[in-house]
C-alpha cells in the first residue's frame, strides 16, 4: 500500500526507554555519580539522497510522527535547512535530492564509562564483589543443581572454582563458547556467525566542530541492518570525534581482544554444524558482502563516507578496528542455518543459567533484556508487594505498554524525568 512499516521503530524506541527510566533512577539514587559522563544529548538524523529514497523517508516519517512516540519528529526536503541540521552533509554535494529527519531528543551514550560506574558501585555494596582481568573457561553442573564456575586469573595464569546457585553469561562474543560448555539442552543447535567492525575516525577540530549529531542511511543491499551507515558525534573521554561506518570485515574470531581465529572453527558442534553449513550456502550476498567489505581500499571507504559528506579528504580520517559481534544462528522452525540479526536470551529448564547472545540493537535495550531474564528466572521476586514496588521505583514502566496513544502523557512525564535526572534538560 506504499506505507511504511514502523512496529520495530516503535518496539526498540519503547525498550530504550526503560533503559533511559533505569539510567535517571541510579543518577538520583547515586549508583553513578555524574550522568554527564557518559551520556550526553545529541539529535538523530535520518538522511537520503536519491529520490526513491527520499520517497521512503518521506512515507517512513509519516508514518513514525503520527505515534506520540515520534511526534516531535521533523521532515525537510530543503538545503537550507539540512545546511542548519547538519552543515557537512551539504559541503560539495550535487543537486540529486535529499531529505532528512530529525529527532532533537537523542543521546550519545558511553556505555564503557557506564559499565564501569555501575559496577563499582555493585562493589561497595555488602555482599557484592567483582574481578576484572579474570576469565570463566569452564561451567559445570554439580550435584546438587548450582555451578561450579572455573575461572582464570588473566595478570597470575592463576586457576580456581567458584561455586554459583546462579549464572548468567553476558560475555559478548565469549558467550557462545561458554554456554556450549554449560551442556544444557537449549543451546543445541545454537551458532555463531562472526562478524568485524572498522570505522573511520577524524579528530581535526574545524571538522568535528561542524557536525553535532548522529546521521543514519539506508543499509547496501547485502548488507545485515546492524550495517546501517552514519556519520556519529562521539564524545569519547571528554573529546569530540567523527566517526563514520560501520565497515564489516570477515573473521573467525569471536572476541576482538583476547579472541582467537580458531573461535569459530572450535564452535562447531554436530548439533549446529548443519546450521553452519547452511549459512554459507544460503547467505551468499551476505558473505560476499563480508569479503568486499573486508578487502575494501582506503579509497573506496571513503567513496562511501563522502555519500554523507562529498567534501571529505583522506588525509584528515583515520581506519580504526572497532568489536566483533558474533551474529547467533539457529533453527528456526526446523529450517537450520538462520543468521539472526538480532538478541536471543536463552535459560535453562531450571532456571538456573541464563544467556544472551546476538548484538543488535545492543547495549541501549540491555535494561530491556535483563528484565527479560528477571521475568524468566525471578519471577517469584517481583510476585512479592516489595519486589514489585521496587521495579516500579527503577522503571515505572516496566510492566506496562506506553505504546498505546492513550499512555502519550505518563510516557512524556516519565521520559522527561528522566532526562532531569540525566542533565539531558
Amino acid at each position: 500500500d506504499g506505507e511504511v512499516n514502523v512496529a520495530k521503530a516503535i518496539e526498540i524506541f519503547e525498550q530504550f526507554e526503560q533503559s533511559k527510566y533505569f539510567w535517571g533512577y541510579a543518577a538520583r539514587n547515586g549508583l553513578i555519580d555524574d550522568p554527564k559522563k557518559f551520556v550526553s544529548p545529541v539529535p538523530h538524523i535520518s538522511f537520503v539522497y536519491g529520490q526513491e529514497q527520499v520517497d521512503f523517508l518521506r512515507s517512513r516519517h509519516k508514518g513514525m510522527s503520527a505515534h506520540h512516540f515520534f511526534s516531535s519528529m521533523e521532515y525537510t526536503e530543503d538545503r537550507e535547512t539540512i545546511l542548519k541540521w547538519a552543515p557537512l552533509l551539504l559541503a560539495g554535494r550535487d543537486d540529486t535530492p535529499i531529505a532528512a529527519t530529525k529527532v532533537d531528543g537523542g543521546t550519545d551514550v558511553n556505555f564503557g564509562t557506564l559499565s564501569q560506574m555501575l559496577v563499582e558501585w555493585l562493589g561497595e555494596q555488602a555482599g557484592c564483589g567483582y574481578a576484572t582481568r579474570h576469565r570463566v573457561v569452564d561451567l559445570t553442573k554439580t550435584p546438587d543443581g548450582s555451578w561450579g564456575v572455573k575461572v582464570k586469573n588473566l595478570e597470575t595464569g592463576r586457576t580456581f572454582y567458584n561455586t554459583a546457585k546462579f549464572v548468567f553469561i553476558g560475555a559478548g562474543g565469549g558467550s557462545l563458547p561458554l554456554l556450549q560448555k554449560s551442556g544444557i539442552e537449549e543451546s543445541r543447535g545454537y551458532g555463531g556467525f562472526p562478524v568485524g567492525g572498522q570505522w573511520l575516525v577524524c579528530h581535526k577540530p574545524e571538522i568535528v566542530e561542524q557536525h553535532v549529531a548522529k546521521v543514519y542511511g539506508m543499509s547496501p543491499g547485502a548488507a545485515p541492518t546492524m550495517a546501517v551507515p552514519h556519520l556519529d558525534t562521539r564524545i569519547i573521554n571528554g573529546k569530540k570525534a567523527l566517526l563514520f561506518g560501520p565497515y564489516a570485515a570477515w573473521t573467525t574470531k569471536f572476541l576482538h581482544k583476547g579472541g582467537s581465529y580458531f573461535d569459530l572453527p572450535g564452535s562447531v558442534r554436530w548439533d549446529n554444524i548443519a546450521s553452519l553449513i547452511k549459512v554459507g550456502l544460503h547467505n551468499i550476498p551476505l558473505v560476499q558482502y563480508l569479503i568486499q567489505q573486508g578487502t575494501q581500499s582506503m579509497n573506496t571507504r571513503m567513496g562511501e563516507l563522502r555519500n554523507f559528506y562529498p567534501d571529505a579528504k583522506n588525509e584528515d580520517w583515520e581506519l580504526i578496528d572497532a568489536g566483533i559481534r558474533v551474529q547467533a544462528i539457529k533453527q528456526v522452525d526446523g529450517d537450520a542455518g538462520i543468521v539472526h540479526f538480532g538478541t536471543e536470551v536463552l535459560s535453562s529448564a531450571d532456571r538456573s543459567i541464563s544467556a544472551l547472545l546476538g548484538a543488535s540493537p545492543g547495549a541501549s535495550v540491555s535494561v530491556n533484556i535483563i528484565l527479560e531474564i528477571v521475568r524468566e528466572c525471578f519471577s517469584h521476586l517481583l510476585e512479592t508487594d516489595e519486589g514489585h514496588a521496587r521495579m516500579k521505583e527503577m522503571i515505572p514502566s516496566y510492566d506496562e505498554s506506553l505504546v498505546d496513544h492513550s499512555k502519550a502523557k505518563r510516557q512524556s512525564t516519565l521520559s522527561k524525568q528522566a532526562e532531569k535526572s540525566l542533565k539531558l534538560i
